[in-house]
């Protein structure tokens, strides 16, 4: 695979293929943990967004249905190079969003569907939010960042680190913030729908809204905790991802 798109943090296995998608103001290091914690045979596909890490010197995208469009066409190079191996999409708040479009392409082509779809931390594209991302400067980025948690709170006091990561905050907190659902088909494929209890973005009533988008059955995975649950629970994670994608591909 020679592609910036996308990172390995374990050696790739023979078993399905899970391709993550991360949070706003993430980068593809934020599915380490998850990828040391999947069965080893499992191959795992963090997705590197532009400017950020690695790829800190290229511009990000501050618009959604653009990044979607790069990252499918990079992911459908990958998936052509193998495509008897099944795969699966997760994504965790603004990565479920990138995950579920990427899907919503890829159904357009030749290529197999996703056997699942994960999708984190986020209610359905048809949920609109009073938030005006959009409108957001960098003292309300910031603002947001703290009340979510999941990151370091030293770091965000921190101006050379802060200095690193706020264009790339900046540009997710745009895309969202100029995001429009434009409607369509539900999918085939299945999703699991994973939460925290407590979490600030999403209720668990709102996570059940992804049920309309999908003509495929639909499990819901609730957890203790705020926005960022899945790095306190990444033994329940991984083995509802496993449980999830491993009964797929054996139905299939």
């Amino acid at each position: 695979m020679d592609s910036t798109w996308f990172q390995r943090f374990t050696t790739a296995g023979n078993g399905p293929r899970l391709v993550c998608f991360p949070h706003a103001g993430g980068s593809a290091v934020a599915y380490k943990p998850l990828a040391h914690t999947l069965p080893a045979d499992f191959d795992v596909l963090s997705v590197q967004y532009p400017g950020r890490h690695d790829r800190y010197r290229e511009a990000p995208f501050t618009d959604l249905a653009q990044l979607v469009e790069a990252v499918a066409e990079e992911l459908t190079h990958v998936l052509a190079a193998d495509p008897e191996r099944p795969y699966a999409l997760f994504g965790h708040s603004m990565g479920a969003l990138v995950a579920f479009e990427t899907a919503r392409l890829l159904a357009q082509g030749e290529l197999p569907v996703p056997q699942r779809l994960f999708l984190s931390g986020r209610g359905a594209p048809d949920v609109r939010t009073t938030a005006r991302y959009d409108l957001y400067d960098d003292t309300d980025v910031l603002a947001e960042v703290r009340r979510l948690g999941g990151t370091d709170q030293s770091i965000l006091d921190d101006p050379d680190v802060m200095e690193m990561v706020l264009p790339a905050l900046r540009a997710d907190y745009r895309a969202l913030g100029t995001y429009n659902w434009r409607g369509g088909e539900p999918l085939v494929a299945p999703m699991t729908v994973l939460v925290g209890d407590r979490d600030p973005v999403v209720t668990v009533e709102e996570a059940q809204t992804w049920r309309e988008h999908t003509s495929g059955d639909v499990a819901l995975k609730v957890f203790p905790g705020g926005h960022f649950y899945l790095f306190d629970h990444l033994d329940a994670v991984a083995a509802a991802v496993t449980e999830g994608l491993l009964a797929e591909a054996a139905a299939s």
